[in-house]
């Protein structure tokens, strides 16, 4: 047997080595058998101890000791090849190494005044783009404060890297500051978690990181950098190995273990690896299934496609996918990331009343949206209707399919390739007009009701429906859309119109409130040259104040209004009436444009009549256009006629 056989086997399968040392014993013989069974067994325990140590690993690769490179640098080396552009954070003494090396690489660092702030700017960059959005923060507290940002990037699919610190290896589980179990945290939020235990590490795991976030159905991922794998040999070493020789022999063994534990983690640290992308893996619908929806939709009389955030992902791109709806020609509802693909006032983009639209559909395709409590968990799609569902995630596309709904034909795979394939197969297939005449005009219908309310006079202040119609109506076609929010944010989802494909950001599924700083934030560094709009309710507001200091310091000009109606009325509108009281539902009208003004922003108060309204708007556009982050701060009155929906 080669010595490195050899050692593969008593390393992975000891008792072949102990089956052969009895077999060479004399039959008969049970102690000589015996000692031989013994010395096997302690030399395969040597081998693997000698093995865990890196012992052997050592041998072949060289500890640099003399370098001054730190883990930071390759941290920054695989940002780089992946055209990471942002690396979002707030500062922390366990990330600093990769901070220094980023700014370095040219990579901008934006540090924001809140860890969750960093990870929802990651997130919408990862939106517009289609790449991985990153955020480092520090250990234990800084992590956890990342948790509903990590959860929302989940749910909505974004692609979003999080690096995090944490204590050193040694220390870790010996209640070293900020040691926690991080990787039991985020091990439910991601789909991806691992922890570097060497420098030589760094690299693969990034690598591996960024692919799974892309690949399947993307989602954040977690990569943990103990500080000891971070900063330069010597630093480490100064901390780890005591710099007085040991005396007794207890000392001394532990000296050792200290010393080889430091050359494992910095063996063959600085040799070349690849860094770039791996190849992605996107799962695609067979020929065979797009032939069989092909056939189901060229039979149907009332066809309706509803398309969700997945339809924008990579490789399609946005372009391409609405020239594939066109093609199909079928009226569409477009929520999340789709919404604007088809810009404003497309004739097959239908808006309002989605529910009864599906109940008269007689074959319904779901293209990257799933049926949970935005289609009723399925029960507003009629069970005479034939359903296409086509979506990455295998068990979200069947998601309630047990109970309220069945499909004709699920499809796993990418929702932007199938929209275009299908668009392909069903070239010069036409659909009768008076389809899409019908839910035309219950859109015209809703959009009259919509003009009555915002004539309706108000006891105090302005009345927010008329507010978000003069909002539509001068808003630039490079507006991008940010909404935090509830009733005044349901509100304009009916009325404020995204100008084009991915220009519309809202949390998405969770529903999360106090995402609009931090997507603003990433917005406008993706798209320096559109404005970023951010229509807040005062009560979510309350979460993204601070960042304006953020938009100050780094020069990032943003338009926030805040529809302030001194209170959580989404919530109000329905806890009164049902339990007769308002508790913990009142807020004040709080000068927030002076907080703002505080910061450095510009500040503004709007509570005038309908051409002061125009003008103040007006004024923060071009306070915008020279430079400057501003906050209108909108006095609306309270009102019982808002839509209240939560934007999809």
């Amino acid at each position: 047997m080669k010595g490195t056989e050899f050692l593969w086997s008593q390393r992975h399968f000891p008792w072949r080595v102990m089956e052969t040392l009895t077999a060479a014993a004399p039959a008969g013989s049970f102690f000589p058998s015996f000692l031989l069974l013994a010395c096997g067994t302690l030399v395969a325990a040597l081998l693997g101890c000698a093995h865990r140590l890196g012992l052997f690993y050592q041998l072949m690769h060289k500890v640099d000791k003399a370098s001054i490179q730190h883990g930071g640098e390759n941290v920054a080396a695989v940002l780089r090849a992946h055209g990471v552009r942002f690396l979002f954070t707030l500062v922390g003494g366990h990330i600093s190494p990769i901070l220094v090396a980023c700014e370095k690489l040219g990579i901008r660092v934006v540090d924001t005044r809140h860890e969750v702030t960093a990870v929802f700017a990651a997130d919408a960059v990862a939106r517009l783009t289609g790449t991985v959005g990153v955020a480092a923060v520090t250990a234990g507290p800084g992590l956890t404060n990342t948790v509903t940002a990590v959860k929302n990037a989940q749910i909505a699919q974004s692609p979003v890297l999080l690096l995090g610190g944490a204590a050193s290896t040694l220390l870790q589980n010996r209640g070293a500051l900020q040691a926690i179990d991080q990787m039991a945290l985020f091990r439910p939020l991601c789909k991806f978690c691992a922890s570097v235990r060497r420098v030589r590490d760094i690299v693969p795991t990034l690598r591996a990181a960024m692919v799974a976030a892309q690949s399947g159905t993307p989602g954040p991922v977690f990569v943990e950098l103990p500080v000891d794998v971070l900063y330069p040999y010597f630093i480490v070493q100064k901390e780890m190995v005591p710099a007085k020789p040991p005396k007794g022999l207890v000392a001394r063994m532990v000296t050792w273990y200290l010393e080889n534990h430091l050359a494992n983690l910095f063996a063959g640290a600085w040799e070349p690896r690849p860094e770039g992308p791996l190849p992605l893996d996107i799962p695609q619908a067979s020929p065979q299934q797009v032939q069989r929806c092909v056939e189901i939709l060229s039979r149907a009389k009332r066809p309706l496609v509803v398309l969700g955030s997945q339809a924008l992902l990579p490789p399609t791109p946005a372009d391409r996918l609405r020239t594939a709806v066109e093609t199909l020609g079928i009226p569409c509802f477009l929520g999340g990331m789709a919404r604007g693909l088809l810009g404003r006032n497309h004739p097959l983009h239908i808006r309002q009343n989605r529910s009864a639209a599906l109940k008269k559909a007689d074959v319904v395709l779901l293209a990257g949206i799933v049926c949970d409590f935005r289609l009723s968990y399925g029960r507003v799609l009629s069970r005479s209707s034939k359903i296409i569902i086509v979506n990455r995630n295998r068990k979200e596309m069947l998601m309630n399919s047990d109970m309220f709904w069945k499909p004709q034909e699920a499809v796993q795979g990418d929702v932007g390739s199938f929209v275009v394939t299908l668009a392909e197969g069903l070239k010069g297939q036409t659909w009768a007009s008076d389809w899409a005449e019908e839910l035309r005009q219950a859109d015209r219908q809703k959009e009259q009701t919509f003009r009555e309310k915002a004539l309706m006079p108000v006891g105090q202040h302005l009345n927010p429906v008329r507010v978000l119609q003069l909002v539509e109506e001068i808003l630039p076609d490079n507006t991008i859309l940010v909404v935090d929010g509830g009733d005044f944010v349901g509100t304009a989802a009916h009325l404020v119109q995204p100008r084009g494909p991915l220009r519309w950001l809202d949390p998405g599924a969770f529903g999360t409130l106090g995402v609009g700083a931090g997507f603003a934030l990433g917005a406008k560094l993706c798209r320096p040259d559109a404005e970023v709009w951010c229509l807040f309710g005062d009560g979510a507001f309350g979460y993204s104040l601070i960042e304006f200091d953020t938009f100050v310091r780094h020069k990032i000009p943003v338009i926030a209004l805040v529809g302030n109606d001194a209170g959580w009325t989404q919530i109000s509108r329905e806890q009164v009436p049902c339990l007769g009281s308002n508790v913990a539902c009142g807020l004040a009208y709080t000068d927030y444009h002076k907080a703002a003004m505080g910061l450095g922003a510009q500040g503004l108060l709007l509570s005038r009549e309908k051409d002061q309204v125009v003008e103040v708007l007006r004024d923060a556009q071009q306070q915008c256009r020279d430079g400057h982050p501003v906050v209108v701060n909108i006095l609306i009155g309270r009102t019982d006629f808002r839509d209240g929906s939560i934007a999809v």
